[in-house]
């Protein structure tokens, strides 16, 4: 059985990483794009566990990582800051900490 990001080791989650990364760009050469869009979530997700929630700041706007969009912080949960983009106000969600760009 796999192990859970939030109890693999520093050394685990980068070795992690790097084999997704591996299995992306596997994917993406070969075209497979709903399985490239997998792999990219779940690195977004084993990087969140490498970075300090601690170090994101509530009532902030941030970018997201990749796009244009702008993310408002209103709260965080674990590896997860929950707030709303800009362009859609009226719709909660949550981005792993790791797409926020200062």
């Amino acid at each position: 059985m796999e192990k859970r990001y939030s109890e693999m080791s520093e050394y685990e989650l980068k070795t992690e990483i790097a084999a997704l990364a591996e299995k992306a760009r596997k994917a993406e050469q070969l075209g497979i794009i709903n399985e490239f869009s997998v792999l990219e979530r779940k690195i977004a997700m084993a990087k969140s566990y490498l970075l300090n929630p601690e170090n994101i700041k509530t009532q902030t706007n941030y970018k997201i990582e990749g796009s244009n969009e702008e993310f408002f912080v209103k709260y965080l949960n674990g590896v997860f800051a929950w707030g709303f983009r800009r362009e859609t106000p009226e719709k909660e969600e949550a981005v792993p900490i790791s797409l926020l760009v200062k």
